[in-house]
């Protein structure tokens, strides 16, 4: 039976509004949730998969928890995913998932976001540094790296010499999150 999230993730241009109207009727169907997943890491790669991928993004920024019962496939998969359009929600999930656990300790996610789905994070995160990825990728999986740095002891000196390296040729904005994160590594030595 056809739950009709195909037909909310199929628009024809990709304006906010017709993101956030497929947003909206997964959150008024949470049970399609794991299908949404299912359309961003299809093998396809297609599309389609980054048209749900960024609906996915819109509702959990609207409804963090529809995710926590999905991390096992969300972290399993996401280092599959290699085109662009689908990076970014991914990593700017990511990016939420950490500051939520680490920054603002909400007791929620951190009963839930496990060591394997930590590691599996961290190693997704290295990947989008040291690979052909869009600034605002490789920024967010900065800030990724950097907190979960504060848990494991030897991400920081790893981070630190990618930062270091790329800084020189980065954009503007690599550049100026690049600099943010070095200095709050080398404040923690302190």
């Amino acid at each position: 039976m056809e739950s009709g999230l195909l037909e909310h993730i199929s628009y024809a241009k990709a304006y906010r509004e017709n993101r956030m109207n497929g947003a909206l009727w997964v959150l008024d169907h949470p049970e399609t949730f794991r299908e949404l997943l299912e359309y961003v890491f299809n093998d396809k790669q297609d599309e389609l998969s980054h048209k749900a991928a960024w609906v996915m993004e819109f509702v959990f920024l609207k409804q963090p928890s529809l995710l926590y019962p999905h991390f096992d496939y969300y972290f399993e998969s996401i280092s599959k995913v290699k085109k662009d359009q689908s990076v970014r929600p991914l990593a700017n999930l990511c990016e939420k998932i950490c500051l939520a656990y680490y920054k603002k300790r909400d007791p929620q996610i951190k009963e839930v976001l496990s060591p394997t789905h930590k590691e599996q994070m961290i190693e997704t995160c290295f990947d989008w540094m040291i690979t052909d990825q869009k600034v605002a990728c490789q920024a967010r999986a900065m800030t990724c790296l950097y907190y979960l740095g504060t848990e494991y002891d030897w991400i920081h000196p790893e981070l630190e010499q990618i930062i270091e390296r790329n800084i020189p040729m980065g954009s503007a904005g690599y550049k100026n999150r690049g600099s943010k994160i070095l200095a709050k590594i080398r404040k923690n030595k302190l």
